[in-house]
């Protein structure tokens, strides 16, 4: 049988998936640089502090020293990258950078792509964002109604930790078989089917996927495509209820 026949629940990675980081984030970085007389642009900026931001996660992950949460690990991650950058900064010019994560809007496809799979699957966002970071833009920035928010706030460790999508499978009680992980990044979908789960990989980045055995199940340009996809699958997995169902009455 085809795995893909057994998924119920898609389950979101947020940052950079969902919502656009790059260009959430531009108008407060050119502000910034503006007002230090950089010639850098916002686009590089944002590449080392996101670089530096995965950097600070995983020291997160392999010190247990405790969670420090994904606004923090952002806040470090952009002080880091602006001394790096010999940029002088103050906390008030941190504070507004950082404003920038709450005012973040969805790709144009996302919520079309969402609203396509409604009634298909449970949605539901796991993320390495804040419980109240993520009620925030689901409510206010997203504005589409997911059946569940887990965050990693209630498991103490980020994505791609095998904690966060076990936490998830029992919360949602669901065997990981039964979930697919929809991600713009090979890390986080790795980390899902390392975990039991299978994948949809994202590709918004043009990037490759890791060299890894643990593969994705779907590649998709975009939230369209992926709902175009696995519409194909559940019409196969009704086609072959109803053959059933045939074959029974028979």
């Amino acid at each position: 049988m085809d795995p893909l026949h057994l998924v119920r629940t898609l389950t979101f990675d947020v940052f950079g998936t969902v919502l656009d980081l790059d260009a959430g984030h531009a108008p407060r970085l050119r502000e910034f640089l503006k007002s230090k007389g950089s010639d850098m642009t916002a686009a590089d900026l944002w590449a080392r502090w996101r670089q530096r931001q995965r950097i600070e996660q995983y020291q997160d992950n392999q010190f247990y020293s405790g969670h420090y949460g994904y606004l923090d690990s952002s806040r470090r991650a952009l002080i880091y990258t602006l001394r790096s950058c010999r940029l002088p900064f103050d906390d008030a010019g941190i504070a507004r950078i950082m404003e920038g994560w709450r005012e973040l809007a969805p790709f144009p496809d996302a919520v079309p792509g969402l609203q396509r799979q409604r009634g298909r699957f449970k949605l539901v966002v796991v993320s390495n964002g804040e419980n109240e970071l993520l009620a925030h833009l689901v409510k206010n920035r997203i504005r589409h109604g997911f059946d569940r928010i887990i965050s990693v706030e209630d498991v103490g460790v980020f994505k791609p930790n095998p904690q966060v999508y076990r936490y998830a499978a029992r919360v949602l009680k669901a065997e990981p078989s039964e979930l697919m992980m929809v991600s713009a990044h090979s890390f986080d979908a790795v980390g899902a089917r390392a975990s039991g789960y299978r994948a949809a990989y994202v590709n918004r980045y043009d990037l490759p996927y890791d060299e890894t055995p643990y593969r994705f199940d779907v590649e998709a340009r975009d939230f369209m495509d992926l709902a175009e996809q696995l519409r194909y699958v559940r019409n196969r997995r009704q086609g072959r209820r109803n053959h059933g169902r045939e074959q029974r009455y028979r």
